[in-house]
C-alpha cells in the first residue's frame, strides 16, 4: 500500500481517491508518521476472525489439571531436587 505526505495527498486528492475508489487504497502520513488509511466505502470488510473457542471440543482438560506437578514445585520450592 502506497503512502503519500500530507502535501502530495492535497495535490493530487482527486486521483488518489479515484484510485482508492478503484480498489487501491493508500495512507496519509505527517512527518513520516501515518495518520489515516484510505479506502473506498464500497471495499468489503475483511471477514472477522475467531480467536477464542477454535479448539472447544477438541481437548480434554483433566480436572486436576492446575495441580499437575504440585507436589515437584513444592520440593524444588523448599529446596530439594
Amino acid at each position: 500500500m502506497r503512502t503519500y505526505n500530507m502535501h502530495e495527498a492535497k495535490t493530487h486528492l482527486s486521483r488518489l481517491v479515484r484510485e482508492a475508489v478503484a480498489g487501491d487504497p493508500f495512507v496519509i502520513a505527517r512527518s513520516g508518521k501515518p495518520l489515516v488509511k484510505v479506502v473506498s466505502v464500497e471495499a468489503p470488510e475483511p471477514e472477522a476472525v475467531q480467536r477464542t473457542g477454535f479448539m472447544r471440543g477438541q481437548i480434554l482438560v483433566p480436572d486436576d489439571f492446575d495441580m499437575m506437578g504440585a507436589e515437584e514445585i513444592l520440593t524444588t520450592f523448599r529446596g530439594g531436587e
